[in-house]
């Protein structure tokens, strides 16, 4: 998550099932992330063992898709509210209702029903509040059942959100020269369509069971990103050797603890794929109040000299819409800083479409790298204002912070890596072998969840293939009277068993076996 951490220590292979906080010690940001986590991490477990991976409760799952054919318009889908699970996530399709507004005493006294009607209770292909579709963009537009069926599915995963995307966070008795509090974690879903060739599905007409089995094999192959990277402190050829500032032996020449962010910015192949970095985990942001071609104004310029932006900081421009979307932006280059005005000029005029709606919060965020990495007396010229992906050799960051990317990856945008640095040690924390060789790591997000929802045939309708699950409670039948007698039954024979005096005394028990033998 792009959030201003000191670092994540939640690792679910060491099994700890709680934090426990000790007198008069200090409390750090990692510790209370890090008990969230246990708790997320022991609910979803738990739910997804007993739903499985996907599955809603019988009497409100959500997601029943209906496909709705453009005539006049363009083709949609309803998608109704209810609740679903995706790998033990819950996932809430339910459409919030408007709240109605105080009447206006000096309007007059008249029916204004339809003026205040209830919006519908499902959501569209093209409303969904995660999703933002664009009817302009031809990707976007559903496939055509009528040329052949397609998959509706479902995309779950979880990005960070901070005051600047969601100015409700942010606790307006501090002050607008205070920073924001605490962040959030989001669920995001998305209802996207796949066709049957992307699942190598030949048949026209699958049943259940071969699309569902087709889609359980896609899905794991999304799911899992092949990029390995490894990250490492090595003490420059010309370090700093003024021990006042760093430690001679420093191999992390950074003279503040710091957690860097790795993360990719546009995705593919080794040779298309570019990432960018920044030392504060992508964390400094700046909110946008108005865009002028390449001028824009800021609600502010930082907090410090650490946080603020320079002449020559690259800068992502977007949304709360391409933040969904997990679309590539090319980063820009600050060129002119205009300090009483709180503008910044822009090496370049931002993407048609991103951060001209201020209902999506538009806001900058700056990252670190300048350039490519020196390397062999060489080096990387940006692409895209990002850093070409180079496999197989170390690449320098800054201050002795070294990054390795394993050959053969397959690159996602937005798949990131966190590299905690620290002054105390003049290291990086990075997992080693005994031999101290760092060791090549999967990204620590983004974790994607799919779930199918229908196989849509066009006019003929959708083909639900959603999973359903029934509660475990019931209730307590009531024992009849034949069932109370046996009991009862079963209890003196048991009794006789054991006792076959029947509680008497030895003496009466052997006069009654006397008479009955007498007789």
């Amino acid at each position: 998550m792009h959030a201003d951490l000191s670092r994540l220590t939640f690792r679910p292979e060491r099994h700890y099932s709680a934090v426990v906080a000790q007198q008069g010690r200090v409390q750090l940001d990692a510790d209370a992330n890090e008990q969230t986590a246990i708790q997320l991490h022991r609910a979803r477990t738990l739910a997804a063992d007993l739903i499985g991976r996907h599955g809603g409760p019988r009497d409100a799952a959500g997601f029943r898709v209906e496909y709705i054919g453009g005539k006049h318009d363009i083709d949609t889908l309803h998608i109704f509210g209810g609740r679903y699970y995706v790998d033990g996530i819950l996932v809430d399709a339910d459409r919030p209702a408007p709240g109605t507004p105080v009447p206006d005493e000096d309007a007059e006294d008249t029916d204004d029903t339809a003026d205040t009607a209830a919006p519908p209770s499902y959501w569209t292909y093209w409303d969904q509040p995660d999703a933002y579709r664009d009817p302009e963009k031809p990707g976007d537009r559903l496939p055509s059942p009528a040329q052949s069926p397609f998959v509706v599915y479902l995309n779950v995963w979880e990005r960070s959100v901070t005051a600047a995307e969601d100015p409700a966070l942010r606790e307006v008795a501090l002050g607008a020269a205070m920073p924001d509090t605490a962040a959030r974690v989001k669920v995001v879903w998305q209802v996207l369509p796949l066709s049957l060739a992307e699942l190598a599905i030949e048949d026209t007409d699958p049943s259940k069971e071969v699309v569902r089995a087709a889609f359980e094999k896609w899905a794991k192959g999304q799911a899992l990103s092949s990029a390995r990277l490894a990250a490492r402190s090595e003490r420059p050829d010309h370090a700093d050797e003024d021990p006042c500032l760093v430690r001679p032996d420093a191999r992390y020449r950074g003279t503040e603890n710091q957690l860097y962010r790795v993360e990719v910015h546009a995705g593919g192949a080794a040779k298309d794929a570019t990432f960018k970095w920044s030392r504060e985990n992508g964390s400094v942001v700046f909110p946008v109040d108005e865009l002028d071609g390449t001028w824009v104004q800021l609600a502010s310029l930082g907090h410090d000299d650490k946080l603020d932006l320079d002449v020559g900081d690259l800068v992502e421009f977007t949304d709360t819409a391409y933040s969904s979307r997990l679309e590539a932006l090319p980063l820009l280059r600050v060129e002119e800083l205009d300090l009483p005005g709180r503008r910044v000029r822009l090496s370049a005029e931002p993407e048609p479409g991103v951060g001209r709606q201020p209902a999506l919060n538009p806001f900058l965020r700056r990252w670190d790298h300048h350039e490519g990495p020196r390397r062999k007396g060489r080096t990387a010229t940006l692409k895209g204002g990002a850093v070409p992906v180079t496999e197989g050799e170390w690449l320098p960051l800054e201050d002795g912070v070294e990054v390795y990317f394993a050959k053969g990856g397959a690159y996602r945008t937005g798949d990131h890596w966190l590299i905690p640095a620290r002054t105390a040690t003049g290291a990086v924390e990075w997992p080693a072998d005994p031999a101290r060789r760092p060791l090549l790591q999967g990204p620590a997000g983004i974790a994607r969840h799919f779930a199918p929802l229908a196989l849509v045939k066009g006019e003929e309708g959708a083909v639900d293939l959603r999973l359903a699950f029934g509660p475990l409670a019931s209730s307590i039948p009531a024992a009849d009277e034949a069932t109370l007698a046996a009991e009862e039954q079963a209890r003196r024979e048991e009794t006789a068993a054991e006792d076959p005096s029947h509680g008497r005394s030895q003496t009466t028990a052997e006069a009654e076996a006397a008479a009955e033998g007498d007789n």
